[in-house]
């Protein structure tokens, strides 16, 4: 099933959006620990926890505004940040920014969370990490939500990704300048008003007094992961085939990564899926505006979206 949701323009609150609370856990690489941080939204008490993982090079706060919602019904988000991207720690060998090392982490996020099922919403990168461990014999995971990535990514699309990950500026001069970058590297995301570029901006860097400068929040290093024998033919079909629970597919219209051929072949290959698909971006919907969180709340909260196209 595949269903198009019409492009409709809202503005961004004024108030700016902050979690409930934000924490950390250690994660193991095989170079020894590192600090995964994280935000929570709600009360912990009651209920199955939604987890919201972000995309290669972003970080847990591009989910305010799906979390904020979430909160709002009651349900308890959990954000976190991936190892050397946001307020998370770099990993010392950077050959271990991969998909298991990001699969171990998110496990030993649930394990500290002390959940025994969980709902995913995983971004790109995110909803890779989300098939891997939805796919796996036992998984916590209830219902998944994956954005704009399916289990079989061409190598074009990720040399494209790849490119602008090496040339990625490490510092910017004035935060003008670190938007005018967001702007231009994430222009797929679609027609993002001015308020929501900045709140993009703002969490993407912070300033150093050192330097006198922006910083980057996210290591350079994970360009390594592209050199890696899993970035060199990159198919996780066994595990998208294996997951039994809803599924439901996000998918940018104008997306280089993810095709509506694609779309198609994951529909056929597991029956637990369907299709929701954003004409007003490409990859990826960045779930800022009401009408995408509201097809994302729906699913989540077991109602199911309004066909509209």
């Amino acid at each position: 099933m595949s269903n198009t949701v019409p492009f409709q323009r809202a503005a961004l609150s004024p108030e700016p959006l902050e979690p409930d609370r934000s924490n950390y856990l250690l994660g193991l690489s095989t170079k020894g620990y590192h600090k995964i941080a994280y935000v929570e939204w709600a009360p912990k008490a009651g209920g199955v926890p939604t987890l919201c993982l972000h995309g290669l090079t972003r970080q847990s706060r591009d989910f305010d505004f799906l979390a904020a919602e979430l909160a709002m019904h009651g349900r308890w988000v959990v954000c976190p940040d991936l190892p050397g991207r946001g307020r998370s720690a770099s990993l010392a060998d950077p050959d271990d920014y991969a998909l298991p090392q990001y699969c171990a982490d998110m496990n030993a996020l649930i394990a500290r969370l002390g959940a025994s099922e969980v709902d995913w919403v995983g971004t790109s990168l995110g909803g890779l990490v989300g098939m891997v461990l939805a796919g796996m014999p036992g998984s916590c995971i209830r219902r998944l939500v994956v954005n704009d990535i399916g289990p079989f990514v061409s190598s074009t699309g990720l040399m494209r990704i790849g490119g602008y990950l090496r040339d990625m500026p490490a510092s910017f001069a004035t935060m003008e300048a670190a938007e005018e970058y967001f702007r231009s590297i994430l222009a797929p995301y679609g027609d993002l008003d001015d308020p929501q570029w900045r709140h993009i901006t703002m969490h993407s860097v912070r300033w150093d007094d050192e330097r006198n400068r922006f910083v980057m929040l996210c290591d350079g290093e994970i360009a390594r992961g592209f050199r890696s024998a899993w970035f060199a033919s990159l198919n996780i079909g066994k595990y998208w085939e294996q997951i039994k629970v809803p599924t439901l597919i996000l998918h940018g219209a104008k997306s280089d990564l993810l095709t509506p051929q694609l779309c198609d072949e994951m529909l056929a290959r597991n029956p637990n899926a369907v299709v929701h698909r954003f004409d007003e971006c490409g990859h990826v919907p960045p779930l800022f505006e009401p009408h995408q969180i509201k097809v994302v709340t729906d699913f989540l909260m077991a109602r199911r979206p309004t066909d509209t196209g």
